[in-house]
């Protein structure tokens, strides 16, 4: 099992491209009927489907929820089919798997008045202010991920077009606006602070940490949340919220959804359909809030 689980996920990263948190992910997958299988003594040409759904049983009844339990049935159907189409397996045990009904758990999001109260607490003349402003501004401007945002490089930042190229899921490249205030934010950090962090080893990330590197994501959430509390924002803030309320606010706002699917990246439409439920769930709640017989 170990041989070939490092034999897929070199297959994910060198054929298929696919990033690192992805084989990541699927390793984490794997690992665990691994262990499942080591408990039972099991190797892989045990396994037929029964045996993959009892695995799966035992991961729902130890608390893991509908979304993920979908993640690690897609990934079970992905690795056994890889199995069976290189003659490993004599069939794909994995193929009569039924994933979970997806949840219709709701999306956080963040009002847009938190939104600029936080922006607007950050004094640009303390310590970092210009850099996580930007930060800030460009996650709720752009609804970029995470990752997005910490391998941004000065090269891929247009100004002239207000533009910003990143890479997404599956090393896919699309090209996201940058709005006005963003790209204020932006121009006033590259100008005036980012100078005074690059070192001699510095590359060009466009985000830098005090030693002159690359921002690591739990540093940029630190940062998120840092800003949130010292805004005075009661609850937990962090970046794909912000991204979250990017997309359902431009939806309040009148956006076509397919304009909301490309600029989020989201490769199926579906996807992007939740914030539609958001909207929905948001206009309900004020019918009911101040209609007489709400």
């Amino acid at each position: 099992m170990e041989r070939e689980t490092e034999g897929f996920i070199l297959y994910l990263a060198t054929e298929r491209g696919l990033s690192a948190a992805y084989q990541l992910s699927v390793r984490q997958s794997l690992d665990a009927l691994a262990a499942w299988m080591a408990k039972r003594k099991l190797v892989l040409a045990d396994l037929g489907t029964h045996e993959l759904s009892a695995f799966l049983s035992e991961r729902k009844g130890e608390g893991l929820i509908a979304s993920s339990l979908r993640i690690t049935t897609v990934h079970l159907k992905v690795f056994f089919r890889w199995l069976a189409a290189r003659g490993k397996l004599p069939m794909d045990p994995a193929e009569p798997l039924i994933s979970p009904r997806p949840d219709h758990t709701l999306p956080e999001t963040i009002h847009a008045s938190e939104v600029v109260t936080m922006l607007e607490s950050i004094d640009p003349a303390r310590p970092l202010g210009r850099r996580d402003r930007a930060i800030l501004e460009l996650f709720y401007a752009s609804g970029l991920r995470l990752s997005e945002l910490c391998n941004a490089r000065l090269e891929h930042v247009d100004f002239e077009e207000s533009f910003i190229r990143v890479t997404g899921k599956g090393n896919k490249t699309r090209i996201v606006p940058i709005g006005g205030k963003a790209k204020e934010a932006l121009e006033s950090y590259l100008h005036h602070e980012r100078p005074t962090l690059v070192k001699k080893r510095t590359g060009s990330h466009v985000f830098l940490s005090v030693r002159g590197g690359a921002l690591s994501p739990d540093r940029v959430r630190e940062v998120v949340q840092e800003r949130a509390a010292a805004a005075g924002i009661d609850h937990n803030v962090y970046p794909h919220l912000l991204r979250h309320s990017f997309a359902t606010h431009l939806l309040e706002g009148g956006a076509d959804l397919r304009v909301i699917q490309e600029l989020l990246g989201h490769a199926d439409i579906s996807t992007t359909q939740i914030y539609t439920h958001v909207d929905a769930a948001r206009l309900k709640s004020i019918h009911k809030q101040f209609h007489p017989r709400g």
